[in-house]
């Protein structure tokens, strides 16, 4: 069993690289550890049958990917979080409430764009309680990075993500089926156009939440690795257009994750999502002129 067990962690170390594509993209990451590689949960998941050698390569390679992530970026405290505080973040804005989150949920809201080289939106959405939570970072030359959740020993994210050179869209569920596909596989394929195949969306859903427009995607894909293994992926999504561009919010997991344990909790996240930037004043929000002239 030993040999076994160290034979697939080392074909899933092989895969930490292109597994980024569902990591955080910050330069900073959350401290966790490989250690529990070898647990009892781990050896019980490494079979002798082919499919279960492939799953548990996968579900492996997705655990070093959170590890190793972890190295390089540092997670805001869990206790920063809460609905009440997210909304009362909004409230300071003038803006509604998010809706009630289900039990075992939190909430964030937060400004993405604090730095001189993005233009400010505030972003919020529900998550679970025990996910990690993974802000941009600053410096000199402005802000990195993304705001992120995930339970990434597990492969399991959601990543906010703005769509580059695409200006404001007046009503974000008049466009077609093409662009949804183009603005998802932006946000999917940032660490390369080479680590995905067969993006396909299934299903579009436009709703209005408070006055503003949004369309909920289901979509699929396989990720591709650089050690040669496919991992089908599953995910959800919500696009929205504030501002000067097109701002959305997707989730994903493993194929047979999100059809046994994922699917409601990706979709809660981003029904919850919500994202503003018209007409507010973020002054007090943003990086100083003072933090850059002292960097």
């Amino acid at each position: 069993m030993a040999p076994k067990l160290l034979s697939t962690a080392c074909v899933a170390i092989a895969l930490v690289s292109p597994s980024s594509a569902f990591v955080p993209t910050s330069r900073h990451s959350t401290p966790q550890t490989a250690l529990y590689l070898f647990d009892d949960k781990a050896k019980s998941e490494v079979t002798s049958t082919r499919r279960g050698f492939f799953d548990s390569v996968a579900s492996t390679s997705l655990s070093i990917a959170g590890a190793s992530a972890a190295l390089l970026t540092t997670p805001a405290p869990a206790l920063a979080y809460g609905l009440k505080k997210a909304n009362d973040r909004l409230a300071s804005y003038g803006l509604p409430p998010l809706p009630k989150v289900p039990d075992g949920f939190s909430a964030l809201s937060e400004i993405y764009g604090k730095g001189r080289n993005r233009s400010p939106l505030l972003v919020a959405f529900g998550f679970p309680v025990d996910w990690v939570v993974v802000l941009p970072s600053q410096d000199v030359n402005g802000e990195d990075g993304t705001i992120q959740v995930g339970e990434y020993a597990k492969g399991d994210t959601a990543t906010f993500f703005v769509l580059r050179n695409q200006g404001k869209v007046d009503n974000i569920q008049d466009k077609d089926k093409k662009f949804f596909e183009s603005a998802f596989i932006a946000a999917i394929s940032q660490k390369g156009d080479n680590l995905y195949q067969d993006f396909k969306i299934t299903k579009l859903v436009p709703v209005t939440v408070d006055g503003q427009s949004y369309v909920l995607a289901d979509f699929q894909y396989t990720l591709l690795t650089q050690a040669g293994f496919e991992i089908a992926r599953k995910g959800v999504g919500s696009i929205t257009s504030v501002g000067d561009g097109v701002q959305l919010l997707w989730a994903a997991s493993v194929t047979a994750r999100f059809k046994n344990k994922t699917e409601g909790t990706l979709r809660s996240i981003v029904e919850s999502f919500r994202c503003y930037a018209d007409g507010l004043n973020f002054s007090a929000d943003l990086v100083k002129d003072d933090f850059y002239l002292a960097s």
